[in-house]
């Protein structure tokens, strides 16, 4: 679950770290009283919104004076911002938070993700803050170091201070920086995060350590122990379609693709979308109904695809074991009933009950073509598409 930098940083500020919250506003008409409650100018507004890259997509603004301060508000505020992150449809920004400006005197970048490979949380810090740590990584990627963290202990005091000393921070205000390091660990500890990234950290005039920005996301497996949070969740930044399939328990991600993949199982969902990139294609999403889905949920995440207007064709691979063939043959032939089907359908179809699936579909009245191999199932939805696009 993402959350808004703001309420990144009420977490981060309840947990003793170094941070300025600032004041939340939705309508223009909430400015003059949110700019009583913050000191004297400058000011910056920045949009929030689930992405990052702002500032260069124009959705930070520093304002010097009241008029400025209005005058960016009314521009950001209901402006559809753009940015890598948001992909080329942007996002809309429904809130803008609005903070006294800081002097620094130098940006920072720290985070803390989990190390998959290691299974440990990795904190990860470099010299090079205020700029994207994807572009950061590909130009320069020995600008960014590693600390791997052992989750039993959290960052011991020796870790922090050789991280203090290899950012070149002055020695006086260690304390303040090493507890700065240290905090910013346990809370991804506390809170089943699965990140917490402050971009950039900053060096205040007074040698301390200053989180200018944050970004927390929360792993949805651990927010059963964290139910306080879940009111910070923002459904307009949320895909609607994965709302809508999660209420079914279904598994389902968008993605930027044409080609829609119904799946069992998340490694042959991911071996399937690999499958059509192989052969040119693009998968629209990510979609796994799982080893005990019904033919109603079947059906409900054939609904869940076809609602998407950028499919053009629809690749149905089921390797069948719990999860029994014929009901997924019968979920996309009650699908194809209630939803009008008008993009080319491929199915392939192996395992439990396949003999029964193949003949539901065969005496259906469903038009579709059957592929024996998921390599030839791919090749035949991508060629599908392309067709389509002649």
């Amino acid at each position: 679950m993402k959350i808004h930098e703001y309420q990144a940083k009420e977490i981060l500020s309840a947990r003793g770290l170094p941070v300025e919250v600032g004041v939340v506003i939705s309508e223009l008409a909430q400015l003059d009283e949110a700019l009583q409650k913050i000191s004297s100018g400058p000011w910056v507004i920045k949009a929030q919104i689930h992405a990052g890259g702002r500032g260069k997509a124009g959705g930070v603004k520093l304002a010097k004076t009241t008029r400025e301060t209005r005058e960016w508000a009314k521009q950001i505020l209901g402006m559809n911002l753009v940015s890598p992150q948001t992909g080329p449809q942007g996002k809309k920004v429904r809130k803008i938070l609005i903070a006294p400006a800081v002097e620094y005197t130098r940006e920072l970048y720290v985070s803390v993700v989990l190390d998959r490979k290691n299974q440990c949380p990795v904190f990860l810090y470099s010299t090079e803050g205020g700029v994207e740590i994807e572009e950061l990584a590909a130009t320069k990627p020995q600008a960014i170091q590693r600390v791997l963290i052992d989750p039993a202990q959290g960052m011991l005091p020796f870790q922090a201070r050789e991280i203090y000393f290899n950012l070149n921070l002055p020695k006086e205000n260690i304390a303040q920086g090493t507890k700065v390091f240290q905090r910013l660990v346990q809370t991804f500890l506390d809170l089943d995060l699965s990140l917490i990234e402050i971009n950039p950290m900053v060096i205040l005039k007074s040698g301390e350590l200053f989180c200018l920005d944050a970004k927390i996301m929360f792993e949805d497996n651990g927010l059963l122990r964290h139910a306080e949070y879940l009111n910070m969740r923002d459904l307009d930044e949320e895909d609607p379609r994965e709302m809508e399939a999660a209420k079914s328990g279904l598994s389902y991600i968008s993605l930027n693709g044409d080609i829609g993949c119904l799946v069992n199982g998340a490694g042959l969902a991911m071996a399937t979308a690999d499958a059509i990139q192989y052969f040119g294609g693009t998968p629209a999403n990510f979609l796994d109904v799982g080893g005990g889905a019904s033919t109603a949920s079947v059906t409900h995440a054939f609904k869940i695809i076809l609602s998407d207007s950028r499919v053009k064709a629809i690749l149905v691979n089921i390797f069948g074991g719990i999860m029994k063939c014929d009901v997924i043959a019968q979920g996309i032939i009650d699908a194809a009933k209630q939803v009008k089907l008008n993009v080319p359908l491929v199915i392939r179809l192996e395992g439990t009950n396949v003999d029964k699936g193949k003949e539901l579909l065969k005496s259906s009245s469903l038009n579709y073509k059957f592929a024996d191999s998921l390599n030839t199932a791919a090749k035949e939805v991508v060629l599908a598409v392309q067709g389509a696009n002649v």
